[in-house]
């Protein structure tokens, strides 16, 4: 099998691509089922032996493939079905303004009200300390509150 041989439908060609195994599938048939004489009634109430099947699905897996495909130079830039978060708000000047303290509150609690996985780092931490961690954790969504913003209308 190359690229650009027939798909087994007829209706295209094959690409070749690389993959990550993240479950399996496999048929077992009676092998088992009559080696253990494990029977089931039938519609006629006679026993029957039971098909098997094995499924496994690899969790661990799982994150190395979600890791493979959502990522950037930076690094990891998860799903949001996967992340610790969904959105960090990063309020700059914390220590500093009550005005983006508030603001970064009421975003908080406002998000976490419509039931967004948020966390506010309110460490009293510069903007680029915060910024550099969050996207090492690979956080999907950055709000950042600042008053500059703030002053422009924005956030």
């Amino acid at each position: 099998v190359v690229a650009g041989d027939p798909s087994p439908d007829g209706k295209g060609t094959l690409s070749i691509q690389r993959g990550i195994e993240v479950g399996h599938v496999f048929y077992l048939g009676k092998k088992y089922s009559e080696a253990l004489k494990a029977t089931f009634l039938d519609e006629t109430g006679k026993p029957a032996v039971l098909e098997m099947g094995c499924y496994g699905i690899g969790v661990t897996r799982i994150v190395g493939a979600a890791i493979e495909q959502n990522h950037d130079a930076r690094g990891i830039i998860w799903p949001r079905a996967l992340a610790p978060f969904e959105v960090v708000i990063c309020p700059v000047g914390w220590g500093k303004s009550e005005t983006v303290r508030n603001t970064s509150l009421k975003l908080y609690e406002s998000l976490l009200a419509r039931g967004v996985d948020v966390i506010l780092d309110d460490r009293d931490a510069r903007p680029g300390v915060m910024f550099a961690e969050w996207e090492l954790i690979g956080a999907p969504l950055r709000v950042t509150v600042g008053e500059r913003g703030l002053h422009a209308g924005v956030v």
